[in-house]
C-alpha cells in the first residue's frame, strides 16, 4: 500500500483527524471533508485515497466551482457526438476515468441544482448517463467531497439539496484553520522550505528567532496554502538570505495591502496574552516540580540537589525553525485564583522575570513573545527599570 502522501502536523486537533481519515480509507464510505479555503482539503482527501484499497487506481480530482455550469455536468459524466455545439466527438467524464479508485469533488457547494440530482443517483446506484445519451453507464468510483461552504444553511436557503446533503454527510472530517493548529506551522514551513530550496536550487539560512514568533502569532486568513505562498516569494525574492521579522513583516503588509486586509490590534493583543497565560501555566508547573524534588530530597537527608534547567539552551544563529520547534501548550488554563486578565498577565511576566534573573532577552523567549512586546509590558505594570540588560532594540 503507498504511503507517499501525508497529512503534515503534530498537534492534537490533527492527530485525531489522521487517526479518522485512516478509519475511514479502509471503507468504501462517502466522505465530506469541511474547512476553510486553503486549509489542505485536497491533501487530505489524497492521504485517504493513498491509505485506500484503491490506492493503486487513480486519484481524480475536480473543483466543481471552477468549471463554468454549463459544461459541468458534461465533465462530471461526458458527452456523446453532437450532443451539444462543439461536441465533435465522444468524451469519457471524471467519473468514468475515476472508476475503481477516487473521485474528489472539491467546493461541491457551488454544483447546480440541476447537477446535485444526477449526483445523488451516482452515489446511491453508481448509475449515469452521458450527456446526449440515453446508455446507462456503470462507475465504482468512491466520492470524496469537500466545501467551505456551511452546507446546513444552503439547505436552509434552498440552494442545496438536503437528501444530498445527508447522503454526503455519512463522515465529516474538518479541517482546523491554520491558527488554531500552533507549532505546525513550523513543521509545515520547514517541509514546504526543503521542497522550494530543490525547486529553486537555493540555500536558505532559515529565520531570525524574532521571525519565527512572528510566523507562529499571524493570524493566516489564506490557511496553509498561503502560508506555502509566502514561504516561496521569500526564498525566490529575498535570494535564501536569512529571513528578520522586518523582512517578514514587509512582505506580510505588502500581502495584507494587496488583499485589502487591515491589521487587527485586537487580535495581535489576544494571540500575546494567550502566548504570556501559557507560558506562566508551564513555568508554574516546573517550578512546583522543582519544589517537590527538593523537598524529597532534604527529607532523605542528602541535600538539595541542583535545580534542572528551566530555560533552554541558546539558539543556533539560523534560527530555531531549521533546528528546534519551541514548546507550545495547545490550550490555555486558568485556576480559581486568576481573577482578571491584567492580574494574570502581570503575574506571568513578573515570575518569568524572577526566574531569568532580570535577564529580558530570555525573558521574553520563556514567554514565547517578543522582546519589544516585553519591554512594553514591563513598562504597563511597573515591572522594574527597563535597562538594556540581555535585549537590544
Amino acid at each position: 500500500m503507498s504511503r507517499t502522501i501525508d497529512f503534515l502536523g503534530e498537534s492534537a486537533p490533527i492527530q485525531q483527524l489522521k487517526h479518522l481519515a485512516l478509519q475511514v480509507a479502509g471503507t468504501e464510505v462517502t466522505v465530506l471533508i469541511t474547512g476553510e479555503t486553503g486549509s489542505g482539503k485536497e491533501v487530505l482527501s489524497r492521504f485517504i485515497h493513498e491509505n485506500s484499497r484503491r490506492s493503486h487506481k487513480s486519484f481524480v480530482p475536480v473543483n466543481c466551482g471552477a468549471i463554468p455550469t454549463g459544461i459541468l455536468e458534461s465533465e462530471l459524466f461526458g458527452h456523446e457526438k453532437g450532443a451539444f455545439t462543439g461536441a465533435v466527438q465522444n468524451r469519457k467524464g471524471y467519473f468514468e476515468s475515476a472508476d475503481h479508485g477516487t473521485i474528489f469533488l472539491d467546493e461541491i457547494g457551488e454544483m447546480p441544482l440541476e447537477t446535485q440530482v444526477k449526483l445523488l443517483r451516482v452515489i446511491e446506484t453508481g448509475e449515469y448517463q452521458r450527456v446526449g445519451s440515453s446508455e446507462t453507464v456503470y462507475t465504482d468510483a468512491r466520492l470524496i467531497a469537500a466545501t467551505n461552504r456551511n452546507l446546513q444553511q444552503a439547505v436552509a436557503e434552498k440552494s442545496f439539496r438536503e437528501d444530498l446533503y445527508f447522503r454526503l454527510h455519512s463522515v465529516e472530517l474538518h479541517i482546523p484553520p491554520l491558527r488554531e493548529r500552533g507549532g505546525d506551522i513550523l513543521i509545515l514551513a520547514e517541509h514546504f522550505i526543503h521542497q522550494f530550496e530543490r525547486k529553486h536550487t537555493i540555500s536558505f539560512e532559515g529565520f531570525t528567532n524574532e521571525a519565527g514568533e512572528m510566523l507562529l502569532r499571524y493570524n493566516w486568513p489564506g490557511n496553509v496554502r498561503e502560508l506555502k505562498n509566502l514561504l516561496e516569494s521569500l526564498l525566490i525574492l529575498e535570494k535564501g538570505k536569512q529571513i528578520t521579522s522586518e523582512i517578514l513583516d514587509k512582505h506580510l503588509v505588502q500581502r495584507n495591502r494587496d488583499k485589502g486586509l487591515v491589521h487587527d490590534p485586537e487580535k495581535s493583543e489576544k494571540n500575546e496574552l494567550n502566548l504570556i497565560y501559557n507560558s506562566l501555566i508551564k513555568l508554574h508547573h516546573e517550578i512546583n516540580e522543582i519544589k517537590q524534588l527538593l523537598h524529597h530530597h532534604e527529607n532523605m537527608n542528602e541535600g538539595p540537589p541542583k535545580p534542572p534547567l528551566l530555560l533552554p539552551p541558546p539558539l543556533p544563529e539560523k534560527g530555531w525553525i531549521r533546528n528546534s520547534r519551541p514548546h507550545r501548550p495547545e490550550a490555555v488554563e486558568t485556576g480559581p485564583e486568576i481573577r482578571t486578565l491584567d492580574e494574570l498577565e502581570k503575574k506571568a511576566i513578573a515570575d518569568a522575570l524572577e526566574a531569568c534573573n532580570g535577564n529580558k532577552r530570555r525573558t521574553a523567549k520563556v514567554l514565547g513573545i517578543n522582546e519589544r512586546t516585553l519591554y512594553r509590558k514591563i513598562g504597563k505594570y511597573g515591572l522594574g527599570n527597563e535597562d538594556s540588560t540581555g535585549i537590544s532594540d
